[in-house]
């Protein structure tokens, strides 16, 4: 209970699953696989320690098998010389499976998994399963790595299109200036009174269902979209600068 105690006392908010595998179940025996954000051996040892002791605190696993791996900065290095200043922290723990934390590792690198942490919970049913247990740990395993790669896509694109997003807002926002200025310059009247409509910005797009969907192929549609939409602006914007045609 103290652990319990502890979680909900702090300041700072859980460890959050990125994502939850299937359970599989196989003669009494359940398997079932989580993955987190962890960039750091404590923010791995947060994970594991919320997962067994608070979300599997009222129904202990058998075993909770960890794997992790996460970029750190070389000793005597600062950052700034590129790639070559870091290098991948990789490690696992069986508890009490012997190797197969090492299997778990094995998904995470064929996965491209980076700055996470996996743990693969299994109930013991009595009966035991032979090398069936290392199938069915690998593929909980590999779900959880593939939907986290998706996710870390999606996050990509989303912030792509965020920031195409900011750019097109710009560049609309001038040209509509432009156009106002010459609309008012036109359409003045002989007491000096101006007819220009006023532009209203339009709202930032929410990428919420994207990002729930996980649909890869949509937001890449989606970057291509805004990247022509801001050629398109541009060109809108050179011609505007240069003025009509004589």
């Amino acid at each position: 209970m103290s652990n319990l105690d502890s979680f909900v006392k702090s300041s700072k908010p859980p460890p959050k699953s990125l994502a939850t595998s299937q359970e599989i179940r196989d003669r009494g025996s359940t398997f079932v696989a989580n993955v987190f954000v962890a960039s750091s051996p404590d923010e791995a040892r947060k994970a594991v320690k919320h997962l067994k002791h608070v979300t599997h605190g009222g129904r202990p696993a058998t075993h909770e098998i960890v794997a992790w791996r996460y970029m750190v900065l070389k000793a005597g290095k600062s950052g700034l010389g590129g790639p070559e200043d870091f290098e991948v922290v990789s490690g696992s723990d069986d508890d009490g499976e012997k190797y197969a934390g090492g299997r778990v590792l094995k998904v995470m690198q064929a996965e491209s998994v980076i700055d996470a942490v996996v743990v693969v919970s299994r109930w013991y049913g009595g009966q035991m399963l032979g090398p069936a247990r290392f199938d069915h740990i690998e593929t909980c395993a590999r779900e959880v790595c593939r939907t986290f790669r998706l996710k870390d896509d999606m996050a990509t694109y989303i912030a792509t299109l965020t920031s195409l997003d900011d750019i097109l807002a710009s560049l609309r926002a001038e040209h509509a200036s432009l156009a106002t200025s010459t609309s008012s310059t036109e359409s003045s009247g002989a007491d000096g009174s101006v007819n220009a409509k006023t532009t209203v910005p339009s709202k930032r797009p929410s990428y919420a269902a994207l990002e729930d969907s996980l649909d890869i192929a949509k937001a890449k549609r989606l970057v291509s979209a805004r990247e022509n939409s801001i050629k398109s602006v541009k060109l809108a914007l050179q011609k505007a600068r240069e003025g009509p045609a004589t």
